[in-house]
C-alpha cells in the first residue's frame, strides 16, 4: 500500500502481520505482545544496544506493537540513502533474524507482570477486562483480558521462536508506505523489508465467528475508592458489516460525539453524575465490541447506571431525529480530513486498507456514505443490532 508525498524527505513504512493478540492460544495470552516486544531485543548480527545505537546514529524512529489483529513495526527515517538504506537493513534484520535473547525475555516479561499489577489497581482497567471476559470469554478476541501473571511467567523463548515463524509469514504480510518515494522505490523497499523472512506455506487458522449473546450478565466488583466504573457492552460491529454506517454515524448520536451526543446530555449535563460518558463501537474481522463507560461517584453508581439504560433503550427505540442526524453527518464529515492530515495518520489508514482488503477508494468513499446515512436507517440498524436486553454490564466500585 503506497501514497507517495513529497512535502518533506522523509518515509513512514508500516510492516503487519497477522499475529496479533487473537493468535495467541488460551493458555498461554501474552506471547504476541512479548514477541513483537522483543523483534528489537537482538538479531544474529547485532544485540540490543548495537540496533538502538545504530538507529539512533541514523535518525530513525522505530517501534514494534501487537494489537488485536495484527502485529509487526513502524520506521521513519530520512529519504537519504545514506540513512534511509542501513534503516531499512535493520528493520529487516530484525524482522528475519530476531534471536529474543532469553535474559531480555526475562526482563519484558518482569515489566509486564509490574505494569498489569499497577493497571489492577485502576477501577475502569478492572471494568474493561472484565467486560471483554463476559463478551469473548472463550474467543480469540478475549485473549488480550486473560493475561495474568501466570500466564506470562509460563512463556519460554521457545514459545516466541514458535509463534514468529508461524505468524510472521511473507506471503501474508501488509506493507504500507507513505513518502518522498517512487512507487518503484516503495516496490524495492517492501520487498527488502521481507526478503529474509521463511515462508512456512501454512494458512492461518480462521477466526470463528462471535457467538452473540442473547441475554446480559451483570458483575459488581468491590474496589476502595470515591468512584465507580461502570462498563457496558456486546459484540455487534465486522469491518465489511452492511450496517456500518448507520450504526457508527448513530454511535455519534448516541455517545461518540461528545458534548453533543444524548448520553452527555442525560447523565452529565441534567443530572450531574459524571463528567464524562461515551459510547462507540470497534470494528473487527468478527463482531467487534460496542461498548458504554463512565465513571461516577459511588453513591451514584446505581442511578447513572439505570439512566444509561434508559437512554440506550429510547434511542434503541425510537432512533435519532432528523436534526441529530444532520448534525451528526456535518460534524463527521467535517472532521474526516483531520483523520489523515499527515503522513503517519495516513500510513495507519493505508494499513487497515490492506489488513481488512477494503477498496481503494475507502477514504474517497468514506465522506459519501456517511452522507447517505437517513434516520431511518439508523433506526432499523439500532434495533437490528443492539439489544439492550443482551447487554453486559461491569461494576467496579467501593458499593455493590
Amino acid at each position: 500500500m503506497f501514497v507517495e508525498s513529497h512535502a518533506n524527505p522523509m518515509v513512514d513504512v508500516q510492516v503487519d502481520f497477522d499475529a496479533g493478540t487473537r493468535r495467541d492460544t488460551l493458555a498461554k495470552p501474552g506471547v504476541s505482545e512479548l514477541t513483537a516486544d522483543l523483534l528489537d531485543a537482538g538479531t544474529r548480527r547485532h544485540d540490543e544496544e548495537q540496533l538502538r545505537g545504530q538507529l539512533a546514529d541514523l535518525g530513525a524512529q522505530f517501534s514494534t506493537y501487537a494489537q488485536d489483529e495484527s502485529a509487526g513495526l513502524r520506521l521513519r527515517s530520512l529519504t537519504e540513502s545514506a540513512l534511509l538504506q542501513p534503516a531499512l537493513a535493520l528493520a529487516a534484520e530484525m524482522l528475519s533474524t530476531p534471536t529474543f535473547p532469553t535474559a531480555v525475555l526475562q526482563r519484558e516479561k518482569q515489566r509486564s507482570i509490574e505494569m498489569l499489577k499497577q493497571q489492577e489497581t485502576k477501577a475502569e482497567f478492572l471494568a474493561e477486562r472484565t467486560l471483554s471476559r463476559l463478551v469473548y470469554p472463550t474467543h480469540p478476541y478475549g485473549n488480550d483480558a486473560r493475561l495474568s501473571e501466570t500466564s506470562l511467567q509460563s512463556i519460554s523463548r521457545a514459545d516466541l521462536v514458535t509463534f514468529w515463524r508461524q505468524h510472521y509469514q511473507p506471503q501474508r504480510a501488509v506493507v504500507s508506505i507513505v513518502g518522498d518515494v517512487s512507487r518503484e522505490q516503495a516496490q524495492r523497499l517492501a520487498e527488502q523489508l521481507l526478503a529474509g523472512l521463511p515462508a512456512n506455506g501454512r494458512a492461518p487458522q480462521a477466526i470463528p465467528a462471535v457467538p452473540l449473546a442473547q441475554t446480559e450478565k451483570e458483575l459488581h466488583l468491590r474496589h476502595a475508592g470515591s468512584q465507580t466504573h461502570i462498563a457496558v457492552g456486546m459484540a455487534v460491529l465486522k469491518r465489511d458489516d452492511p450496517d456500518y454506517f448507520p450504526l457508527v454515524v448513530g454511535n455519534y448520536i448516541l455517545g461518540g460525539g461528545g458534548f453533543d451526543s444524548r448520553l452527555m446530555k442525560e447523565v452529565r449535563d441534567q443530572r450531574g453524575l459524571t463528567y464524562g460518558v461515551s459510547s462507540e463501537f470497534e470494528p473487527l474481522q468478527q463482531a467487534g465490541p460496542f461498548t458504554i463507560s463512565l465513571s461516577t461517584r459511588n453513591e451514584q453508581a446505581a442511578q447513572a447506571l439505570q439512566v444509561v439504560r434508559q437512554t440506550l433503550q429510547h434511542y434503541v427505540q425510537d432512533g435519532p431525529t432528523a436534526a441529530e442526524l444532520e448534525q451528526a453527518k456535518a460534524n463527521i464529515i467535517g472532521s474526516f480530513p483531520l483523520r489523515f492530515d499527515s503522513n503517519r495518520k495516513l500510513l495507519s489508514y493505508l494499513a487497515l486498507i490492506g489488513q481488512y482488503q477494503l477498496p481503494l477508494t475507502y477514504l474517497d468513499d468514506y465522506v459519501r456514505q456517511v452522507k447517505s446515512v437517513t434516520v431511518q436507517q439508523v433506526h432499523e440498524a439500532w434495533q437490528r443490532r443492539v439489544n439492550p436486553a443482551a447487554l453486559h454490564t461491569v461494576v467496579v466500585g467501593a458499593t455493590q
